[in-house]
């Protein structure tokens, strides 16, 4: 009976120990599961942070890439605009209007040029334009005006600053001025004619050279004047002035456009041009330490005061004599006809407020020339209450950091 009990006991207890080592291997299993289910929790959490900081590392280099080098940006949108009009270069491709003047109506006489008229998407030419010019500017300074400052032994960054700002400007006018007036030579305006500004008014169409000319110093200025809201520019005595400057100059572009003004418009943008390139050219010179600085500082003063005083307190004389008998004189919307006395007290009242700019500016120039002479002292008046080179310096590195 013993033996029996023995017996049936024997495959009892083996049953109970096969139980318990399969729930043994079971548990082993399971923790070995939940060991590799943690460790691919944790490398994909680590995977995770690492693709993070990835890209918080290449967000961080295209950054900095952008804001040290400011042409970029611009660059990368204007190739985008190059392309889209490479895949269909013709009038049809909805790019044209940013590259291209818009609005060609053919000639007036056989054989005479293409005329354009004016339109709502004149504002796509400027757009685009603005962004050239912030390329072109941004570009220029810092690959080619910098490295010709550190050449010619302006070590601060501040004289640096000074220099690419003024010898940019020379870089525009130099061309800007001479197309101007070549362009002028093909109009009644040629040379500065007060008459032929209001003959066969309204202008309701202009030819090619003339629109592009137009709008295309019209986005010029725009663009300076957001660089001068956004600060890229070191601040100067007169910033008050040339806020105003600002205002007045884009509000007479405008306007002279919108109603036909362009003849008058271009007398006044060659004589600020002109003189704006003497100007230019004799700070560049003062920075440089050339020896021609003084001479050339009077011819720039002739330039000045013959331009921007005789030339410009001319056409104001004619708003006042010449827009009234010389062609017809009166408000017409439907034949555009634009020419009469509201149109007058708007352009008189601009054209006086930018020659009062002019004349303040005129009394910095003549101190400048009363320091030379009496002192020796040869220092920008509008420059030498600028900001240290000091606080250029901190203001670069906040851009570039």
């Amino acid at each position: 009976m013993e033996e029996r009990a023995s017996v049936q006991i024997l495959p009892a207890v083996t049953s109970v120990s096969q139980l318990d080592l399969s729930e043994t291997r079971a548990a082993g299993h399971r923790k070995t599961s939940s060991i590799d289910t943690g460790r691919t929790l944790a490398q994909h959490k680590m995977s995770s942070r690492k693709r993070r900081r990835r890209h918080s590392s290449m967000s961080r280099r295209v950054k900095r890439f952008i804001l040290r080098y400011t042409w970029a940006f611009p660059l990368a949108v204007i190739c985008a605009f190059l392309f889209v009009y490479s895949l269909n270069p013709s009038e049809s491709n909805p790019v044209h209007k940013f590259i291209f003047p818009s609005y060609p109506v053919g000639p007036e006489t056989l054989g005479g040029p293409v005329k354009y008229a004016k339109g709502r998407d004149d504002f796509a030419f400027v757009f685009f334009y603005i962004i050239f010019f912030s390329f072109t500017r941004e570009f220029v300074m810092q690959e080619v005006l910098r490295p010709l400052a550190r050449h010619w032994g302006l070590t601060s960054r501040g004289k640096q600053t000074r220099f690419m700002e003024q010898a940019y400007a020379i870089v525009y006018f130099m061309f800007m001025a001479p197309l101007g007036l070549y362009i002028m030579k093909g109009t009644p305006v040629w040379f500065f004619n007060t008459r032929g500004m209001y003959e066969d008014f309204p202008h309701k169409t202009l030819t090619g050279d003339l629109k592009f000319y137009y709008l295309f110093q019209g986005a010029y200025w725009a663009q300076q004047a957001i660089v001068l809201i956004l600060g890229m520019e070191k601040p100067r005595k007169d910033a008050n002035e040339m806020i105003l400057h600002h205002i007045v100059t884009l509000s007479l572009i405008g306007l002279s456009y919108r109603f036909h003004f362009t003849h008058i418009g271009i007398a006044v943008y060659i004589t600020h041009d002109i003189s704006d390139l003497f100007l230019a050219v004799s700070k560049v010179l003062n920075y440089l330490k050339s020896p021609i600085t003084v001479p050339f500082y009077a011819t720039f003063m002739g330039v000045w005061i013959y331009m921007r005083h005789y030339i410009n307190i001319r056409i104001i004389y004619s708003l006042f004599t010449e827009y009234k008998t010389v062609g017809p004189y009166e408000l017409n919307w439907e034949t555009e006809q634009y020419k009469c006395p509201l149109a007058q007290v708007i352009t008189s009242t601009l054209l006086i407020a930018l020659q009062s700019l002019n004349l303040v500016w005129l009394y910095y120039v003549i101190r400048v020339a009363y320091r030379i002479t009496v002192y020796n002292e040869q220092r920008d008046a509008r420059s030498d209450e600028e900001a240290s080179d000091a606080e250029v310096e901190k203001t670069e590195k906040v851009k570039v950091n």
